[in-house]
């Protein structure tokens, strides 16, 4: 009786996992959360020092760029040192880069806060810290994991947008600034309480493994991780299918981080809507974003995913075409349509991108969906800077939707070309 009662006592008690999991939940929520600041302080810092919108975009397209970049390396950081002191030091820089922004008076001291330390803290921890969390403690519903943190990842820039408007209306810049500095401080307790890097560091398995099984055992890497990240890069630049993958997820990031989580508020508000309203808006995409993320997941499980990528593709080129046409100083049914809409597809492609980067280059897929993803974030860079820049030279954006819309029937072709490059071989 008494091993009975044990075993049902075993059973109901929460697997570390779990803990493990929430405060990765709330780390990609923080860490996207702070990106997401400088889209709304892009009309307060223009008015109050004079900096061009270009400018100003230069420190967010530096800040995205980094994102993508560091990733890869972030991963074979977190090998050698482990999750805490990487997850930690992460914050540590974020709070810096955001804090020292309230003493800053010339246009490189943004790019050096905004752009290079904000975007390599939040760059170590982006997609491949989905991956390693999900990979070393869970076997059972690792996929729902996955998805659940990877929408943490991308909702977070947009949930944060109402309360940092919010904030920056009603007390300046600087507030939302600070608030972003001591909420990344107020996660690191939890990162050193919580985090660890192996299931056998605590003594047990990773979730659902059974006995005897390896999973979640601490494995002692051989060789330099970084030049296992390069060398992996090296082979698949040599397939064509690495690159129309990273071409069409570069048109992906520039037609979401970088041109509509960058720019969108600015938009609005210049066709009369309050900055407030808009980032409400902004927000609900990140809320639809989810449901669209898992629903996208069961369907990559399903059907073709160079299929899914071209429905995504084709479907976000259209509804960016008639977005200028239906801005204005009210939320008209017509925008909630397109929020609703742009919401369910804002990271659907990346359940199919990892599906076919598996597919294409095996073992090593993880490593090269992490350029992959660097791809994204160079081309959510260039849109940033360039639908900056389009905005100081034409007074609107209109220019910049159009060519989003273009961009992204290109990018359902490349995916198109995926599958035959695959039926030839």
């Amino acid at each position: 009786m008494t091993e009975i009662l044990e075993k049902k006592a075993v059973r109901r008690r929460l697997h570390r996992a779990w803990p493990v999991a929430a405060v990765g939940f709330i780390t990609l929520i923080g860490a996207a959360g702070f990106r997401s600041v400088p889209s709304v302080l892009l009309d307060p810092l223009h008015e109050e020092f004079g900096w061009s919108h270009a400018t100003i975009s230069a420190a967010v397209s530096i800040n995205l760029l980094l994102y993508g970049l560091i990733s890869p390396f972030a991963a074979a950081l977190m090998d050698r040192l482990g999750l805490r002191k990487v997850v930690s030091g992460a914050l540590v820089l974020i709070a810096l880069g955001s804090g020292l922004t309230i003493f800053m008076n010339s246009s490189w001291q943004l790019l050096l806060c905004w752009g290079l330390l904000v975007g390599v803290g939040t760059g170590s921890m982006s997609m491949t810290f989905v991956a390693t969390i999900t990979g070393r403690w869970f076997v059972e519903r690792r996929g729902l994991v996955t998805g659940i943190l990877t929408a943490a990842g991308a909702t977070g820039q947009l949930v944060f947008l109402p309360l940092i408007a919010h904030l920056a209306g009603a007390y300046g810049w600087r507030v939302p600034a600070l608030v972003a500095a001591g909420a990344a401080l107020a996660v690191v307790p939890l990162v050193l309480l919580f985090l660890r890097d192996y299931p056998s560091d605590v003594g047990l398995r990773a979730y659902g493994a059974p006995e005897g099984s390896a999973a979640g055992q601490r494995v002692e890497t051989t060789g330099n991780s970084g030049v296992r990240a390069l060398t992996a890069l090296w082979k698949a630049m040599h397939r064509p299918a690495f690159w129309l993958l990273a071409g069409g997820f570069a048109i992906c990031g520039a037609s979401t981080n970088g041109l509509v989580g960058t720019h969108f508020v600015t938009a609005a508000h210049d066709h009369g809507m309050p900055a407030t309203t808009a980032a409400s808006l902004l927000a609900l995409v990140g809320i639809f974003d989810v449901g669209g993320t898992i629903v996208s997941g069961w369907l990559t499980d399903r059907w073709d995913p160079r299929y899914l990528l071209i429905a995504y593709y084709s479907l976000r080129g259209l509804s960016l075409l008639v977005l200028p046409s239906l801005l204005g100083p009210t939320a008209q049914p017509s925008v909630w349509v397109f929020i609703i809409f742009y919401g369910l597809d804002w990271v659907a492609t990346v359940p199919p991108t990892v599906a076919l980067c598996r597919e294409w280059f095996g073992a090593d897929g993880p490593i090269v969906f992490g350029w992959v993803f660097a791809s994204h974030q160079i081309g959510a860079a260039i849109a940033a800077t360039g639908a900056g820049a389009i905005r100081d030279a034409q007074g609107s954006y209109n220019l910049a939707w159009y060519l989003a819309g273009g961009l992204c029937a290109a990018a359902a072709l490349m995916s198109a070309s995926i599958g035959r490059r695959i039926a030839v071989a």
